[in-house]
């Protein structure tokens, strides 16, 4: 999870604060209790994450 993280997170400016990292890690999470724990499963819920994130405008 920390590595789907970190690199989701460098497409963010500075790696991203908290709150936006703390936003995909929630959702590594939840995939993850849900029995998604491939790095590629996990790749795709960080990617969707980062998505709804810069939607968002943030």
């Amino acid at each position: 999870m920390d590595v789907v993280l970190e690199e989701t997170c460098r497409q963010l400016p500075y790696g991203g604060d908290h709150d936006r990292r703390r936003f995909i890690a929630e959702r590594l999470i939840e995939a993850a209790q849900a029995g998604h724990s491939t790095l590629g499963e996990l790749g795709i819920t960080a990617r969707r994450a980062l998505a709804e994130l810069l939607a968002k405008g943030g």
